[in-house]
Protein backbone atom coordinates (compact mmCIF):
# COMPACT_ATOMS: atom_id res chain seq x y z
CA UNK A 1 0.00 0.00 0.00
CA UNK A 2 1.67 3.32 -0.90
CA UNK A 3 1.68 6.16 1.46
CA UNK A 4 0.24 9.64 -0.13
CA UNK A 5 2.36 12.41 -0.30
CA UNK A 6 1.46 15.85 0.95
CA UNK A 7 2.05 19.11 -1.02
CA UNK A 8 2.64 20.32 2.86
CA UNK A 9 5.98 18.63 3.33
CA UNK A 10 6.88 20.32 -0.74
CA UNK A 11 5.77 23.44 0.67
CA UNK A 12 8.02 23.23 3.57
CA UNK A 13 10.70 22.41 1.71
CA UNK A 14 10.37 24.49 -1.50
CA UNK A 15 9.93 27.67 1.52
CA UNK A 16 13.32 26.48 3.06
CA UNK A 17 15.36 26.59 0.01
CA UNK A 18 13.97 30.19 -0.74
CA UNK A 19 14.61 31.36 2.37
CA UNK A 20 18.13 30.11 1.91
CA UNK A 21 18.86 31.51 -1.15
CA UNK A 22 17.79 34.86 -0.25
CA UNK A 23 19.86 34.74 3.08
CA UNK A 24 22.84 33.98 0.60
CA UNK A 25 21.88 37.06 -2.07
CA UNK A 26 21.80 39.44 1.04
CA UNK A 27 24.90 38.22 2.85
CA UNK A 28 26.79 38.23 -0.64
CA UNK A 29 25.23 41.98 -1.49
CA UNK A 30 25.67 43.24 1.81
CA UNK A 31 28.70 41.64 3.32
CA UNK A 32 31.31 39.94 0.97
CA UNK A 33 30.70 42.48 -1.78
CA UNK A 34 31.24 45.22 -0.26
CA UNK A 35 34.45 43.58 1.51
CA UNK A 36 35.72 42.71 -1.71
CA UNK A 37 35.51 46.19 -3.30
CA UNK A 38 37.05 48.05 -0.45
CA UNK A 39 40.62 47.55 -1.05
CA UNK A 40 42.54 48.11 -4.32
CA UNK A 41 44.08 46.02 -5.96
CA UNK A 42 47.92 45.75 -4.98
CA UNK A 43 50.31 44.09 -6.38
CA UNK A 44 52.09 40.71 -4.83
CA UNK A 45 55.33 42.37 -4.55
CA UNK A 46 54.23 45.39 -2.55
CA UNK A 47 52.29 42.83 -0.04
CA UNK A 48 55.01 41.08 0.20
CA UNK A 49 58.32 42.98 0.65
CA UNK A 50 62.06 41.88 0.96
CA UNK A 51 62.26 43.00 3.95
CA UNK A 52 60.76 44.16 6.66
CA UNK A 53 62.27 48.20 8.31
CA UNK A 54 62.39 47.94 12.02
CA UNK A 55 62.04 51.24 13.97
CA UNK A 56 63.32 50.10 17.67
CA UNK A 57 62.11 52.29 20.54
CA UNK A 58 64.89 52.36 22.42
CA UNK A 59 65.37 51.93 26.49
CA UNK A 60 64.97 55.03 28.15
CA UNK A 61 62.67 56.33 24.88
CA UNK A 62 60.42 57.59 28.08
CA UNK A 63 62.71 60.54 29.45
CA UNK A 64 63.26 63.72 27.15
CA UNK A 65 66.20 64.61 25.23
CA UNK A 66 66.89 60.83 25.21
CA UNK A 67 66.72 58.88 21.79
CA UNK A 68 62.84 56.98 21.28
CA UNK A 69 62.65 56.12 18.08
CA UNK A 70 65.34 54.80 16.54
CA UNK A 71 65.65 55.86 13.46
CA UNK A 72 63.15 58.36 14.03
CA UNK A 73 63.27 59.86 10.59
CA UNK A 74 62.88 56.59 8.33
CA UNK A 75 62.90 56.26 4.74
CA UNK A 76 61.25 52.91 3.17
CA UNK A 77 60.49 51.63 0.04
CA UNK A 78 57.79 49.97 -1.48
CA UNK A 79 58.60 46.15 -2.84
CA UNK A 80 61.49 46.48 -0.26
CA UNK A 81 61.11 47.16 2.94
CA UNK A 82 57.40 48.87 2.90
CA UNK A 83 56.14 46.47 6.27
CA UNK A 84 57.04 48.55 9.52
CA UNK A 85 57.57 47.26 12.59
CA UNK A 86 58.12 49.05 15.83
CA UNK A 87 59.68 46.80 18.69
CA UNK A 88 59.30 48.47 21.96
CA UNK A 89 62.97 47.46 23.73
CA UNK A 90 61.90 50.19 26.42
CA UNK A 91 60.32 48.79 30.19
CA UNK A 92 57.40 51.76 29.43
CA UNK A 93 54.07 51.47 27.09
CA UNK A 94 54.58 53.98 24.06
CA UNK A 95 51.93 54.24 20.91
CA UNK A 96 52.41 55.03 17.71
CA UNK A 97 49.91 57.60 16.67
CA UNK A 98 50.12 59.84 13.69
CA UNK A 99 50.39 63.22 14.11
CA UNK A 100 47.09 63.62 11.91
CA UNK A 101 44.46 61.15 10.73
CA UNK A 102 46.82 59.10 8.33
CA UNK A 103 45.19 55.99 6.29
CA UNK A 104 46.62 53.39 3.79
CA UNK A 105 43.84 52.55 1.29
CA UNK A 106 44.85 49.21 1.69
CA UNK A 107 45.86 48.50 4.86
CA UNK A 108 43.50 51.08 6.41
CA UNK A 109 44.28 53.95 9.69
CA UNK A 110 47.66 54.00 10.75
CA UNK A 111 48.14 54.04 14.29
CA UNK A 112 48.54 51.18 16.94
CA UNK A 113 45.76 50.85 18.80
CA UNK A 114 46.31 51.24 22.44
CA UNK A 115 50.08 50.90 24.01
CA UNK A 116 52.62 49.03 22.77
CA UNK A 117 54.04 47.44 26.08
CA UNK A 118 57.05 46.59 26.83
CA UNK A 119 58.55 43.45 24.30
CA UNK A 120 55.63 43.74 22.02
CA UNK A 121 55.58 45.40 18.14
CA UNK A 122 53.30 47.53 16.13
CA UNK A 123 53.29 46.85 12.32
CA UNK A 124 52.20 48.48 9.47
CA UNK A 125 51.97 47.66 5.68
CA UNK A 126 52.47 51.03 3.68
CA UNK A 127 51.19 50.18 0.12
CA UNK A 128 51.20 53.49 -1.29
CA UNK A 129 53.81 56.17 -1.35
CA UNK A 130 53.11 59.31 1.21
CA UNK A 131 54.73 60.76 4.57
CA UNK A 132 53.43 59.85 7.94
CA UNK A 133 54.58 62.02 10.81
CA UNK A 134 53.96 60.22 14.44
CA UNK A 135 54.52 60.67 18.03
CA UNK A 136 53.67 58.77 21.37
CA UNK A 137 50.54 59.74 22.74
CA UNK A 138 51.86 59.77 26.72
CA UNK A 139 55.56 61.09 25.73
CA UNK A 140 54.54 64.30 23.11
CA UNK A 141 58.32 64.42 22.99
CA UNK A 142 58.93 61.07 21.30
CA UNK A 143 58.73 61.74 17.38
CA UNK A 144 59.22 60.30 13.54
CA UNK A 145 58.51 60.54 10.39
CA UNK A 146 58.11 57.39 7.82
CA UNK A 147 58.63 58.44 4.37
CA UNK A 148 57.29 55.60 2.12
CA UNK A 149 58.89 55.93 -1.35
CA UNK A 150 58.36 54.23 -4.48
CA UNK A 151 61.38 51.82 -5.36
CA UNK A 152 63.53 52.02 -8.43
CA UNK A 153 61.98 48.54 -9.85
CA UNK A 154 57.91 50.33 -9.95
Amino acid sequence: MSMPTSSHAYGIGLLALIVGMSASVIFYTSFYLPESLAKPSVSDHILNPESDFIIEIVLGAVTAGNDNYVPNQSVVELTTNNNVIWQNNDDTAHTVTPDHRQADSYSGDFGSVGVIKPGETYEFLFTEPQDVPYHCEPHPWMTGIVTVQLSRGI
